[in-house]
């Protein structure tokens, strides 16, 4: 039963960990997306334009929501899984009456909040510099969560391998933070060449993005369905690993 007072526990804890230090947690990636906002928009705002009619700062700030999004819901799970594991915290998980499957949906669930409350931060500081549309909320909604929920899902799988810090380091240096950078929060693929954007077209991230962009201005490298479907694709298949490894208590229970 997914409401059971072991999920609603669960979940509340999860989100509870990151509200408490909020300024590290919600204010901190808000302050980095601002400057990277300042510097990108200073230095390139007369010399790209990415959407006819569209200028480089407004093309700039969905992506930089989005990755704000993704970076901070992996952050949230893989943070507390390596914790847990590293102070000892961990057997009160593995002695409570929780299914693995609340296990995988409460951190899920903690994940999207966060990575939904520092995208909103972000979105609130950001939107001022520069005059946006908003062609297609729903995408913009859909995108964002489902963007949140495949990192929250990659935070657990890189949490439950990690076996200490610098694992999770190894991890996130060398695969999250190129795959995000590199999924079109700067630019868009087309003014690559065309092997970069055949580069480009193999990173899930960039339909995340790509996607979220296009509810904001109805434009977009590749069509939204097609993102769609990629996205929800990699997710299905992310899930039925974290919760395989779950199941299993894939380095949990030594």
């Amino acid at each position: 039963m997914i409401l059971s007072i072991g999920f609603r526990t669960l979940l509340y804890k999860e989100v509870l960990r990151f509200v408490k230090v909020a300024g590290q947690t919600i204010t901190a990636p808000v302050l980095t997306a601002v400057l990277y906002l300042l510097v990108f928009g200073h230095a390139l705002e007369a010399h790209v334009q990415a959407y006819p009619g569209v200028s480089y700062t407004a093309f700039l700030i969905p992506g930089l929501v989005m990755m704000s999004v993704l970076q901070n819901a992996f952050a949230n799970t893989s943070s507390s899984l390596i914790q847990s594991k590293m102070n000892g915290s961990m057997v009160f998980l593995l002695l409570s009456p929780i299914s693995y499957w609340e296990t995988y949906w409460a951190y899920l669930l903690a994940a999207i909040v966060r990575g939904v409350t520092v995208g909103v931060g972000v979105f609130a500081v950001t939107v001022w510099f520069a005059p946006l549309s908003y062609v297609a909320p729903w995408w913009i909604a859909l995108f964002g969560v489902l963007g949140a929920a495949i990192l929250g899902t990659m935070g657990l799988i890189a949490g439950l391998w990690a076996e200490k810090y610098d694992h999770l380091a190894t991890f996130q240096n060398f695969l999250i933070m190129p795959a995000t950078f590199l999924s079109g929060v700067f630019y868009t693929i087309r003014s690559l060449p065309e092997t970069w954007q055949a580069v480009s077209h193999a990173n899930p991230f960039f339909y995340l993005v790509d996607g979220f962009r296009y509810g904001f201005y109805g434009q977009s490298d590749v069509a939204p369905l097609l993102s769609l479907a990629v996205g929800g694709a990699f997710f299905l298949l992310l899930a039925c690993l974290a919760v395989w490894m779950l199941k299993k208590g894939y380095k949990l229970r030594h």
